[in-house]
């Protein structure tokens, strides 16, 4: 799942969880089975984008399949069309159907007790007008895998994604990027950009990363579109409202430090008291509601991302 680049929130007083990776044999068969789970259903995603398809089907059948599976969603599906990047996903009543010729980034996160696989794929349904684009970014991610290993620098990362994406015409989004991944928590450091941005932050054995080149024929940035039905827990705090606690429970009780979506959480809390609940979750700052995001231009968008876990010899758990 993206990360924007933007201040992030404090939860250290809150869960006690263990957040200092710990690279073991049990904890790498977790991360590995996560990544066998999401190539799995991003398969099963290629099978059943089709024209006139429902977006909410899709989602909910691929979140069904990660729980069959043996894993859990680590987060809602994200399912952004064209022109929007990220953080999109069907309401509990979206009408949403798939068209031809749209550029669909299916952005799968999986966690096996908590140990999370992040991977993007960018799908054209029905036609091949955007290829080039979606091979830019499926390109440069493989160029960026070759060179990612414990010691390098992610300016580096960042310069080989850059140089293929404008090497095919495009551009990359630079407020887009890769991420850290830790128990529990999709969005950690260090960030991994799209451009070389100078850092001499190096990649250390034992961290699992995110790689993510979003590509764009726009001028490569992404802005906020409007409120996405998708949450995350920020700083609980005491509420009077029964349902907003109740909202609480249940997601330091399922979700933790995960995001979450609407949809789930309607189907344990009513529809009126959902949404008066999440209100004065977010507005009291217990509850963080992501933004949908779309290229500030309106540029076509496609993404390709994969999970590495950076030992003496790295491993792609996503491919």
């Amino acid at each position: 799942m993206s990360c924007l680049v933007r201040s992030k929130r404090n939860l250290e007083d809150f869960l006690v969880i263990e957040m200092e990776e710990k690279m073991d044999e049990k904890t790498i068969e977790k991360y590995k089975k996560a990544g066998d789970i999401a190539k799995k259903v991003h398969a099963l995603a290629r099978e059943i984008i089709k024209p006139n398809v429902k977006a909410l089907d899709v989602a909910e059948k691929l979140e069904n399949e990660i729980i069959k599976l043996g894993g859990f969603p680590a987060w809602p599906m994200n399912i952004s069309i064209n022109e929007i990047a990220a953080h999109w996903t069907p309401s509990m009543n979206d009408e949403t159907v798939f068209k031809k010729g749209d550029v669909v980034k299916v952005d799968v996160g999986v966690h096996v007790d908590g140990f999370i696989a992040d991977t993007a794929r960018t799908i054209e349904v029905g036609d091949t007008k955007w290829n080039d684009l979606i091979k830019a970014s499926e390109e440069a991610v493989r160029a960026a895998i070759d060179i990612a290993k414990p010691g390098i620098e992610v300016s580096k990362i960042g310069a080989v994604v850059e140089d293929t994406i404008k090497s095919k015409g495009f551009n990359p989004i630079a407020n887009l990027t890769g991420h850290g991944l830790q128990e529990y928590e999709n969005h950690t450091p260090p960030t991994i950009p799209n451009f070389d941005n100078k850092s001499n932050v190096k990649l250390e054995k034992g961290m699992a990363i995110a790689i993510e080149p979003f590509v764009t024929n726009g001028i490569g940035r992404v802005v906020d579109a409007f409120n996405s039905e998708i949450y995350m827990l920020e700083n609980p705090k005491p509420v009077r409202n029964a349902t907003a606690r109740k909202i609480l429970n249940i997601v330091m009780d399922k979700y933790k430090t995960l995001p979450f979506g609407k949809r789930w959480l309607a189907k344990e809390v009513s529809g009126f008291g959902l949404e008066i609940a999440l209100r004065e979750l977010v507005r009291n700052g217990s509850l963080h509601n992501f933004s949908v995001l779309k290229e500030e231009s309106n540029g076509m968008v496609a993404q390709t991302e994969h999970t590495l876990l950076m030992l003496d010899e790295p491993i792609v758990t996503t491919l």
